[in-house]
């Protein structure tokens, strides 16, 4: 697809040494426009396609153009993968009544990035705020019941939704930890300095001890 000159002078400004605040600034300048989003999607580039989510018109996201971002996205490899869906969780989708309740939808979608957000956007209700945890041992159910057979993509938001609850509600917190002991994801994985460790036992720990501390 050949490029508007306004979408063109915008991926023009997009290299290899673009960071995220960049994409930002970027974004604050154009404002919402669907259509340079749409042909910035269109190279198939991972950083412009970053810029494109932050752009959209999530109005005229429905079930059907997620899921042609959704194939669209299965293309990219997995670090891409899973920050492009969660980029467009974080920036369009969580935005809308319309697109949570169809988030809220795809607990068993057939996508296995649906899927992920479904479990990402639980972590995130909790870690933003949110107090009603009606659906918590719902959820808890279901991660010691198929969280280890689940995808990569998506034993992770379910691992850290069982890490949020286990951050915030005390009365599982114990269970939180078996699951994760009992699973077992994560345990051997180093964490990159600065970060809180993947694995359940660990990560509620630690961020207990934060949690504890903030309060005081």
């Amino acid at each position: 697809m050949v490029l508007s000159p306004s979408a063109n002078k915008h991926y023009a400004q997009i290299n290899s040494n673009t960071k995220l605040g960049d994409l930002r600034k970027m974004a604050k300048e154009i404002k919402k426009d669907h259509e340079i989003a749409m042909e910035l999607w269109s190279t198939g580039e991972f950083l412009p396609r970053q810029l494109a989510i932050l752009i959209m018109d999530k109005k005229l996201l429905s079930q059907a153009i997620i899921n042609e971002l959704d194939n669209d996205i299965q293309n990219h490899k997995y670090d891409e993968r899973t920050h492009l869906i969660d980029w467009l969780m974080a920036n369009q989708l969580s935005k809308d009544k319309t697109l949570v309740n169809l988030m809220l939808s795809w607990k068993d979608s057939s996508s296995t990035l649906q899927r992920r957000v479904f479990w990402y956007y639980q972590a995130r209700l909790r870690w933003t705020g949110n107090t009603d945890h009606t659906n918590t041992e719902e959820l808890l159910s279901t991660i010691e019941k198929n969280m280890i057979h689940e995808q990569p993509e998506v034993q992770w938001a379910m691992n850290f939704t069982a890490g949020q609850i286990g951050k915030f509600q005390e009365e599982y917190r114990a269970k939180c930890i078996a699951i994760g002991e009992k699973a077992g994801l994560y345990k051997d994985e180093v964490a990159v300095k600065g970060c809180t460790p993947n694995y359940l036992p660990k990560f509620i720990s630690i961020e207990v001890a934060k949690l504890n501390k903030n309060n005081k």
